[in-house]
């Protein structure tokens, strides 16, 4: 007689491995938020928060068309899985009042997660009341990131648009194994302090096919960044790309082994910046690598300033202790607003080593822009104007 219980423990075991890899789906507003951009959401994400990272399978934190009014969250990990996406098909949007989130640092934090992804939609940080504020000179709170990820690995934010955030719209802190792709960032040029993109303390950081306009740096590199890979991005308004400011801080990590290729600025303050506080340091930024820029009408194309001193506080008459070298500059061509479209600006106590210019074409007024060099070494090869002061 056959032994007819080898296919049905077969099927059994067909039935079980295909729920276990079955994800969970969470809609947000079947726990309760609404979608009409006044009802406090907060609690039902938190809700939707804890089932999916009670799942022993991947999970699918849903948020449906509409807009969806969220205070402060933390998303805190650890998780059972590791495979859990925020998809996001509406829109987040901050309190309209910023007093309510101006002093929490952030709006919305994930912490200690690995493996999250979060995926299109729009976050609202209406941050527009909080820059008059500050633009009156009042008293007024610091004002929270929009989107941070802290301490956390695996992760992947794509296809999001960050709008007028208060401060920072997307903060990578202390976290290792990070892609943002496809992200859009806008705010107005004279919004203070909201960078797009602010990486520090973390390793292997990829930004990919991103647009980003706003008052502040476009991407800003802070200390203790490795390993950090940026390629195709359009910055605009903006203040450039800038590692820095390193060297606030006396005990200070590093930056190094950066890539930035294929990037396009239209009418910013600075084009690819690097700069320190002139004050002593252990700090360093080295093996910097800026490839195939575009630069229109840029006000500063290409900078180092190791003597950053805001208001003229803590640093006059001091030096930058930040050791600048192996940085190369590839393939920059276009417009400066300024005569002078490099400027090396390093410190006189560690000058700026292995500088290298290689193809390189500045043009101011529809003629070769200027170079000034200050305590800066190294070489050039290939097409460079302006002549090279190295």
């Amino acid at each position: 007689m056959a032994n007819t219980s080898i296919p049905i423990l077969l099927s059994l075991f067909l039935f079980i491995s295909s729920a276990i890899a079955e994800p969970l789906t969470v809609n947000v507003e079947s726990l309760g938020a609404k979608p009409d951009g006044k009802t406090d959401g907060t609690k039902a994400f938190l809700a939707a928060w804890a089932k999916a990272c009670a799942s022993i399978n991947p999970a699918v934190i849903y948020v449906p068309a509409g807009s969806f009014l969220l205070s402060k969250v933390v998303f805190t990990g650890q998780c059972k899985n590791n495979a859990i996406t925020f998809q996001i098909a509406g829109t987040l949007v901050a309190p309209s009042d910023y007093r309510v989130i101006g002093n929490a640092d952030n709006w919305i934090l994930f912490q200690h997660v690995n493996g999250v992804t979060i995926s299109g939609g729009i976050l609202d940080g209406q941050g527009t009341g909080l820059w008059a504020c500050k633009s009156a000179g009042k008293t007024c709170p610091t004002g929270a990131t929009t989107l941070e990820f802290s301490n956390s690995n695996n992760i992947k934010i794509a296809g999001i648009t960050s709008l007028n955030s208060q401060m920072f719209h997307i903060v990578i802190n202390g976290c290792d194994n990070v892609k943002v792709q496809g992200v859009k960032v806008s705010a107005s040029g004279n919004s203070p302090n909201t960078d797009g993109i602010h990486v520090q303390s973390s390793s292997g950081v990829t930004i990919l096919n991103s647009k980003i306009g706003t008052g502040d740096d476009c991407v800003s590199i802070g200390p203790g960044t490795a390993n950090l890979w940026i390629e195709n991005v359009v910055c605009g308004p903006g203040h450039g790309i800038s590692i820095g400011s390193l060297g606030k801080d006396q005990n200070e990590a590093g930056v190094q082994n950066v890539t930035l290729k294929a990037a396009t600025f239209i009418g910013t303050q600075n084009g690819v910046r690097i700069k320190s506080w002139g004050r002593p340091s252990n700090g360093f930024a080295r093996n910097i690598l800026f490839q195939h820029a575009v630069m229109v009408d840029v006000q500063n194309p290409i900078v180092i300033d190791q003597n950053y001193c805001p208001d003229n506080k803590g640093c006059p008459g001091q030096v930058s202790g930040v050791k600048v070298s192996d940085v190369t500059y590839q393939d920059i061509h276009g417009t400066s607003a300024t005569q002078v479209g490099v400027k090396f600006d390093c410190s006189s106590k560690y000058p700026c080593s292995r500088i290298r210019l290689q193809d390189v074409k500045l043009t101011y007024k529809n003629q070769p822009a200027q170079a000034s060099c200050t305590h800066a070494a190294g070489t050039v090869s290939g097409f460079v104007q302006p002549s090279s002061c190295l």
